[in-house]
């Protein structure tokens, strides 16, 4: 096995974890969406197709909200939101390096969140 192919970085992942937010930004499809187009403005990523928004998860009151999915050129966005506990669950993996800290700034900000957890992981 060649070794330098083994210390390649294929992408970077921020996982974010965020309570108390802003139910009326969380349960907004329109919110949303304009959160998305901001942080791809924000980061530089090329949005790859519409943003998809289904609004599922009614069987429980924890699962019930939104779950987000952006298609970017160098992988995805995505996000599950539960309505019950205002928490929003985001995760930016990317092939292409993006300054993970101004994107966590922003979506603590967007959300309104009164708390964030966050794990970046090159991988």
């Amino acid at each position: 096995m060649d070794k330098k192919k083994d210390r390649r970085i294929f992408g970077f992942e921020l996982i974010m974890d965020l309570y108390g937010c802003d139910l009326k930004v969380m349960t907004s499809k329109q919110k949303l969406t304009q959160y998305v187009n901001k942080l791809c403005k924000l980061i530089e990523m090329k949005k790859y197709g519409k943003v998809q928004l289904p609004y599922f998860g009614l069987e429980k009151p924890q699962t019930k909200g939104y779950s987000l999915l952006q298609f970017i050129e160098t992988s995805s966005i995505t996000g599950h939101f539960s309505e019950y506990w205002r928490t929003s669950y985001l995760n930016i993996f990317s092939c292409k390096p993006y300054d993970h800290k101004l994107a966590a700034k922003f979506t603590k900000e967007f959300f309104k969140a009164r708390k964030m957890k966050i794990h970046y992981i090159v991988r």
